[in-house]
């Protein structure tokens, strides 16, 4: 079976990001984008979706963090979409709860084409280290544009907001590798539009 892959590249003034996928991987991630919290979400995120990523990303973090992560997300979504391609035999949804220590979350995805993003965290905190949590945001919403996925992701509860966004986007991570996978029953396109 050929192993779906994609290869995309942004450049603007602010940032320039590259960001290579297999989804048909092995969770290996080679994560490089100057933000130390944003690495090791992006790495759980391949870890357990199995999708192999490598990101090398650059932007004004100076400046700020915001351009790097939208941007980062917006360039990840478009290759997932190249990867999914004509998204003929996948699955299409998937959900996942995850349990981290005293948080729990819940993800949801259709890979249907219909862009959307519900996100909902339990966990108020503003900041681990220097980040901005409420960056993440950002990052999904580029993401869910992108790739044209309908995400909805609910950290139900939890203290500690390492915790709470661990789990949720080890959430996020499982729900798309449930969608991303192929169904051998599956002939054509997930729809009964007929594509999508």
């Amino acid at each position: 079976m050929k192993k779906r892959s994609a290869s995309v590249r942004r450049k603007t003034r602010e940032t320039d990001i590259s960001v290579e996928l297999v989804l048909d991987g092995t969770g290996k991630a080679r994560i490089d984008t100057g933000i130390a919290f944003l690495n090791h979400m992006l790495e759980l995120f391949s870890k357990h979706s199995l999708v192999d990523l490598a990101i090398k990303a650059r932007g004004d973090l100076a400046v700020d963090y915001h351009h790097t992560v939208e941007d980062i997300g917006l360039v990840m979504g478009d290759a997932f979409d190249k990867a999914l391609g004509s998204r003929k035999g996948i699955v299409r949804y998937g959900w996942c709860v995850i349990p981290m220590d005293d948080a729990a979350s819940r993800a949801a995805v259709d890979l249907g084409g219909r862009p959307y993003l519900v996100l909902q965290m339990a966990n108020r905190k503003r900041k681990i280290g220097d980040f901005d949590l409420g960056l993440l945001r950002e990052f999904l919403q580029a993401f869910s544009v992108k790739a044209r996925v309908n995400l909805h992701i609910a950290q139900l509860y939890g203290a500690e907001a390492h915790h709470a966004y661990e789990s949720a986007f080890k959430a996020f991570a499982r729900a798309m590798r449930m969608a991303c996978e192929k169904d051998p029953r599956a002939k054509g396109v997930p729809s009964s539009k007929g594509r999508i």
